[in-house]
């Protein structure tokens, strides 16, 4: 039997309620998008047409429109009152939106029924096209990393295995071959998003820094580096901006965030030495690890293989619940993770093998005064339960 995310039921659920919105389905690289759209496409009992831009010139604009006649033309000739249109990769079509637009509101005056649902990986193109010319005409279904959750009922993975090889459903057969899993992330899944999904859709104009920044923060991922000296590791040349704008962009595409220091002011948050986070642990263990066995039986390493999942989860669901993640720290004394949602905060420390507590977690408390405080481990929420919540509760 196939597996099925949990946003299924919702795509199912609107390809059969009447044409209202554009749908978009919109996540990073192999997370399941064109799989759930097959899935759900299969049980819906419309009509539908099924293309993909993978294979298109991105110049060739008018493709849209072909499909789309296409698919009108058809409804046309089998007299089908209803029916889906669904289109993958969109954003790989240059000035899609305006075609989509156009298409979409013919389809309106003249009221007929065809429901459009997109899909897309690029979140950059995505979010451009969606905020400039088809404002108030979407619903977009955010698809995210695997949980923990889901790669326990899809695959029999353990936390510990999670914690280790991420959340990527197409590596899951691979883990017990090391260098053939982290060839695969590497390849298959690193260098596709990296070249097509953000080099190739936004001024990146030097490509190798940006690779280089890419790896290097993986590789720090759950600890604070300056840029500054991210730069001395770096082989091309750049400055503390470009690397602040390209890092950026990394964040926007649900690869790697710089986590901001949490601080009341504003500019002292922008100004923080940023703590390097993956969205997903297959990234740290793909450029750090070395193999489960080793790693596993390091207190030290471990602890940061965790920290690093507890930071990965928290961001993987920030966007659709509405909260943000920083870190905070002063001298010696640091919080490894600061969540807040309209001005409330809760302040979150993981104990694991890497570290006991230190007096962070009290001094932040003393000086913020946050909602709640917890630790995440050993005498706090343990970890297996912690990657099963839905962090939105916790406020």
């Amino acid at each position: 039997m196939e597996y099925k995310r949990q946003q299924f039921a919702e795509v199912l659920e609107r390809m059969n309620e009447p044409r209202r919105f554009i749908q978009v389905l919109a996540g990073p690289r192999q997370v399941g998008k064109s799989t759930l759209i097959d899935q759900a496409l299969s049980e819906c009992q419309l009509p539908y047409y099924l293309y993909n831009a993978d294979g298109v010139d991105e110049n060739d604009t008018d493709w849209i429109r072909r499909i789309w006649e296409s698919a009108r033309t058809q409804m046309d000739t089998k007299q089908e009152k209803e029916a889906i249109l669904a289109i993958d990769e969109i954003h790989k079509i240059k000035r899609w939106s305006e075609i989509v637009k156009r298409e979409w509101d013919a389809d309106t005056r003249s009221h007929r029924q065809l429901k459009l649902f997109l899909l897309g990986s690029s979140r950059l193109m995505l979010r451009k096209g969606l905020t400039e010319s088809l404002a108030g005409r979407f619903e977009l279904i955010r698809l995210g990393h695997w949980t923990l959750q889901e790669m326990e009922d899809a695959f029999g993975w353990t936390l510990d295995e999670w914690v280790y090889y991420g959340g990527y459903p197409g590596s899951a057969r691979l883990i017990k071959d090391i260098r053939r899993w982290r060839k695969y992330i590497k390849e298959s899944l690193v260098a596709p998003a990296i070249e097509k999904d953000v080099i190739l859709t936004s001024n990146i104009y030097k490509p190798a820094l940006m690779k280089q920044l890419f790896e290097v923060g993986c590789s720090y991922s759950a600890q604070l580096l300056s840029l500054t000296k991210a730069l001395g590791q770096l082989q091309d040349a750049g400055n503390v901006t470009t690397l602040s704008s390209y890092l950026d962009i990394l964040n926007q595409c649900n690869l790697l965030a710089g986590l901001q220091k949490y601080a009341n002011d504003e500019a002292r948050r922008y100004q923080s030495v940023p703590k390097f986070q993956v969205y997903n642990n297959a990234l740290l263990t793909a450029f750090q690890g070395t193999t489960y066995e080793k790693d596993r039986i390091d207190p030290q390493i471990w602890g940061r293989w965790v920290e690093s999942a507890v930071g990965a989860y928290l961001l993987g669901g920030a966007e659709e619940a509405g909260y943000n993640v920083y870190y905070w720290r002063e001298r010696s004394d640091e919080v490894d993770y600061i969540i807040v949602r309209q001005g409330e905060t809760i302040a979150l420390e993981v104990k694991s093998g890497r570290r006991g507590m230190n007096s962070g977690l009290p001094k932040f408390c003393d000086n913020f005064h946050p909602k709640r405080s917890l630790v995440i481990g050993t005498d706090g929420i343990p970890f297996n339960e912690f990657f099963h919540m839905r962090i939105e509760d916790l406020f």
